[in-house]
């Protein structure tokens, strides 16, 4: 029988304990939300990357049509780069590379990186994550990963952990024993299921996000199961899961 643990913030990630285990990543405000969607409309990649310099070193031998940068940093978008919303990349990244940083979940995902296989879930894919696991991690020991967001717990991520195990023992049998942190993750999202723009919008990272009109983005990534891509960490870059298909 596999197991399901859940961890509140990246800084909890220990990067030998993870060997082995299957890491699913959430960062859904919003990291992982533009990862997901940003595959979804025709992305040819992602490569998550820690900072600003390791974005650059990441293009710089790259042709300089074949990619975008992405990011910002404490909220802020980066100078030079575009931002990592995901309505707004809808039409910039088609058959392109992107490099993204961001301050909280691509740095979690590459802390994440020594597990033997890391997915980067959200709102928007928690269905289709959770039918992945069930189909192909159903004896293993599974990790789902909250970002949170410089080094504090939020709420948004939670929820979305807690999401995907609803779906996930709601949806079929399910063999694995859960802590006791995702009993509180799936516990906390079935007494709020049909809050989720609620949550998003009153987190921290929601509010600060209000402040900057981006409203529509926050709507957007509260869209349960609303898209059946799954991104799976590949070396270094995150690709669609082998049998999904772009969005035409």
């Amino acid at each position: 029988m596999g197991k399901i643990h859940v961890l509140m913030r990246k800084e909890d990630i220990d990067t030998e304990k993870i060997q082995g285990k299957v890491a699913v990543v959430f960062d859904v405000l919003l990291a992982t939300s533009t990862i997901t969607a940003g595959l979804h409309h025709g992305a040819k990649e992602v490569i998550p990357v820690l900072d600003r310099a390791a974005a650059h070193e990441e293009a710089k031998n790259r042709e300089p049509d074949s990619y975008v940068l992405v990011g910002e940093y404490q909220g802020i978008t980066l100078e030079g780069f575009l931002d990592p919303n995901p309505l707004a990349l809808k039409e910039r990244v088609k058959e392109k590379t992107v490099i993204l940083s961001t301050t909280n979940g691509t740095v979690a995902i590459r802390k994440a990186s020594p597990a033997r296989r890391v997915y980067a879930a959200s709102l928007l894919n928690g269905n289709a994550i959770a039918e992945m696991l069930r189909e192909n991690h159903a004896a293993d020991t599974i990790v789902l990963i909250c970002a949170g967001s410089g080094g504090e717990f939020c709420i948004e991520d939670f929820y979305g952990a807690g999401y995907v195990l609803d779906c996930l023992f709601s949806g079929g049998r399910a063999e694995w024993e859960m802590t006791d942190a995702a009993q509180a993750a799936r516990q906390f999202y079935c007494g709020a299921q049909d809050q989720a723009e609620q949550i998003l919008l009153s987190s921290r990272v929601g509010r600060m996000m209000q402040q900057y009109q981006l409203e529509e983005d926050v709507y957007f990534v509260a869209s349960r199961g609303f898209l059946e891509t799954i991104p799976v960490l590949d070396g270094i870059k995150m690709r669609m899961k082998e049998g999904d298909k772009h969005h035409v």
